[in-house]
């Protein structure tokens, strides 16, 4: 059992806050897949899309669908703002709250998976806007819990912004080239998520749905799980120590360890410092 938990926070350590924000953005890309091939042209995560068809579409010469990314906009927000309300005093950083609201992604995503499945897109006139408008509240939820979490470049549903800094920090303009491994990444991964859903809905819609929720829900408890093993990092003692008496445990040295680097108690060094040591 030793190992395995040895084993386990082995694993838990190789995962980054940035790596996960990656893997949310891929879901994006398969849940945006979805909304624009299946859903009526909508756009889940990416709500400047969903503003310039409305925009087109509101001159009255296209053909272009306006419920869809009406609501889809309209859900997305209430979706952002739940999750800003949720976090409102929540710490910076990971916690329960993320957890939480992440795997509340996708339980609403699970849903609209098993009624793409189970009936498909066209069963019914209203089934496209009310399952695009699941997407777009799950997506709404995720970008702001990825934005109180704050992983500079990637904000798992757009990358207008990403491509600006990748550009105008490159070789060709500032050249500075902090974050553009990051940025790269968060592109490429956005990519491959659209690839995926488009090829995953040549299969089924609710199939690539269901990837994107489970993608969100491993990025939920892997988080989790790595936020408790660094708020929790196990206690390590040096080798035996000196003699105190051993009912006086207040007065037992102990030595920790910081990222692998001795650490002595409060108790200790002042003893140090009576003995006249460093």
């Amino acid at each position: 059992m030793t190992g395995r938990a040895a084993g386990a926070g082995t694993v838990l350590r190789r995962v980054s806050l940035p790596g996960l924000m990656l893997a949310l953005t891929f879901a994006t890309g398969v849940v945006d897949a979805v909304g624009y091939l299946r859903l009526d042209k909508v756009f889940a995560g990416n709500m400047t899309g969903n503003v310039v068809i409305l925009g087109m579409a509101a001159t009255g010469v296209t053909d272009l669908p306006v419920l869809g990314p009406a609501v889809a906009l309209v859900c997305f927000l209430a979706g952002a703002a739940l999750a800003g309300r949720v976090l409102r005093t929540a710490a910076p950083g990971w916690s329960a709250r993320c957890t939480g609201l992440l795997a509340g992604v996708a339980l609403a995503l699970v849903p609209a998976a098993f009624v793409l499945v189970a009936v498909g897109a066209d069963a019914a006139p209203g089934l496209r806007p009310a399952t695009a408008a699941a997407l777009a509240l799950a997506m709404g939820v995720q970008a702001a819990t990825a934005r109180h979490l704050a992983v500079k470049d990637v904000t798992t549903v757009v990358v207008t912004s990403t491509l600006t800094g990748l550009a105008a920090d490159s070789r060709l303009g500032a050249a500075r080239s902090q974050g553009a491994l990051r940025r790269a990444a968060a592109v490429m991964w956005i990519i491959l998520g659209a690839a995926a859903g488009a090829a995953l809905c040549q299969v089924h819609e609710g199939l690539a749905v269901g990837v994107a929720a489970l993608v969100v829900l491993a990025v939920s408890g892997l988080g989790h799980l790595t936020a408790r093993c660094d708020s929790h990092p196990a206690p390590a003692t040096t080798g035996p120590a000196a003699s105190p008496a051993a009912g006086d445990a207040s007065a037992r040295p102990v030595v920790r360890e910081d990222n692998g680097v001795p650490r002595t108690t409060g108790i200790q060094l002042a003893r140090q410092q009576e003995k006249g040591r460093p």
